[in-house]
């Protein structure tokens, strides 16, 4: 049934969103969110009325000039220039300004501000990475209210989506390349990002939040949070590495197995591998296992583990590792 939990925790997380918004649309936390919603209720309102008028029209043609005794069949009119200058002028009208709007919409999202704040986000199966400009990486997306914030977007793997339905906004992020997308959030809060392209088991699990702090707090939360490993213990602040860089993804703490293996109770053990060979689990072996996944395989578990080297410092795998041992014994 653990499908199932994953699925209400999905729903749940789409709830947030969806709160202080209106019936067809989340809430609006953007500067675009507006002018595309105006766009979603322009075609919508057309569209509407058209289904209704042509559906009344129908109904009563269908009553009105049914067969029925006393009645012959008449001649009807072959041609209508008013008519037909009507149903030709006023769609062709309607058309062009739905383009005129659409188009407004997209060029405003398209092409940022000059002085946008930029953050690179890089996606892997199953989460997603932010890094700001003074090198330090987060789980999650914080960004100050009131700022534009333009996020430049890769994929390590295969393709993913990027999707913030309160700020509108939906970007394809994909492997050898770098897409672009920039919003400005208007309100302080927490929304949800969404993976929006398939990209394996853990799809739907690919979740993360922007965090929009108030104008002002930003800066001192950048400042705290990208000098962590110098004021908290190195367990800890591994613990904080291994959820920040997507190991919780693939890898459990209590004992279940996922994608790879549990790091539960590991540390000092021997573990079998594919070749049938066995191995100490030390620090020498979790280092490996990190910087080159391929090189020693868990019995069980198929080598499709990214390398982290070059992506983690030093002194950052130290700290994990130094989270790994402090894991216990896994419980019988």
């Amino acid at each position: 049934m653990n499908w199932l939990g994953r699925l209400a925790a999905v729903a749940a997380e789409g709830a947030e969103d969806i709160r202080g918004g209106g019936f067809w649309m989340p809430q609006s936390a953007s500067t675009t969110a507006p002018e595309v919603d105006f766009v979603f209720y322009f075609i919508l309102a057309i569209s509407a009325f058209f289904f209704v008028l042509i559906v009344a029209l129908t109904a009563l043609f269908v009553v009105r000039y049914r067969a029925r005794p006393g009645h012959s069949e008449q001649d009807s009119p072959t041609h209508n220039t008013a008519l037909e200058l009507t149903w030709s002028i006023i769609p062709s009208i309607l058309v062009l300004m739905m383009f005129w709007f659409g188009f407004k919409a997209y060029m405003d999202q398209y092409n940022p501000p000059a002085n946008a704040y930029e953050i690179l986000v890089e996606a892997q199966k199953w989460n997603w990475s932010f890094q700001y400009p003074n090198g330090y990486i987060d789980k999650d997306l914080h960004v100050p209210a009131g700022t534009p914030v333009r996020l430049v977007l890769t994929s390590q793997d295969v393709i993913h989506s990027f999707f913030v339905p309160a700020f509108r906004v939906k970007k394809d992020v994909v492997p050898g390349r770098y897409n672009k997308v920039w919003f400005e959030a208007t309100q302080p809060g927490s929304y949800v990002v969404f993976c929006t392209e398939y990209c394996g088991t853990g799809h739907s699990d690919m979740l993360a939040h922007v965090i929009v702090h108030p104008p002002g707090e930003f800066e001192a939360w950048l400042e705290k949070a990208a000098n962590f490993l110098d004021t908290l213990p190195p367990a800890e602040a591994g613990k904080l590495l291994y959820e920040q860089r997507g190991c919780t993804q693939c890898h459990s703490v209590d004992g279940s197995p996922r994608v790879g293996p549990t790091f539960k109770g590991i540390w000092g053990h021997e573990v079998k591998l594919r070749d049938g060979s066995t191995v100490p689990v030390d620090e020498d072996y979790l280092r490996e296992s990190i910087v080159d996944p391929q090189a020693k395989v868990v019995d069980g578990f198929d080598p499709v583990m990214p390398t982290y080297a070059g992506r983690l410092k030093d002194k950052e795998i130290t700290y994990i590792i130094e989270y790994l041992k402090s894991l216990g014994e896994e419980q019988p």
